[in-house]
């Protein structure tokens, strides 16, 4: 079994075909998309794929150790996850087809109007072993 990254978007995959602002959608539609979600990985659950899965707050903060006591708080005019990451969900399946498969399948997930947004999700493996350095 290999652990995969479904990563969602805000911005910065291309524009899925039913493109609307969830800002845009009723609370019913926000419901049924979340329903969807909630669905697939419970079905992933029973299937024994399922790791987790967990939508992001659009608000956050970088920080790094500056030394005693205090670290400082930016944020700054770089591209930053809280602007880019919506959600995730880990899978563990057995191959990167199966992988491939179901990210598509959670790319309809309803949006407005009740239509499939087939929005592109970043499909990323887990790193299995550290990197081999060769020089």
């Amino acid at each position: 079994m290999a652990k995969y990254l479904l990563l969602k978007h805000y911005r910065g995959a291309p524009t899925p075909a039913n493109f609307v602002p969830m800002g845009q959608w009723t609370p019913q539609e926000i419901s049924d998309h979340v329903q969807y979600m909630n669905d697939f990985a419970a079905r992933l659950e029973q299937t024994g794929e399922f790791v987790d899965a967990q939508a992001l707050a659009p608000e956050g903060t970088f920080v790094q150790y500056a030394g005693e006591g205090r670290p400082p708080v930016t944020d700054g005019p770089f591209a930053e996850t809280k602007d880019l990451i919506a959600g995730w969900m880990v899978i563990d399946v057995d191959s990167y087809e199966r992988a491939v498969e179901l990210a598509g399948e959670l790319s309809a997930a309803p949006g407005a109007g009740g239509k499939p947004i087939h929005e592109w999700l970043e499909l990323r493996p887990f790193l299995a072993a550290p990197p081999t350095i060769t020089e």
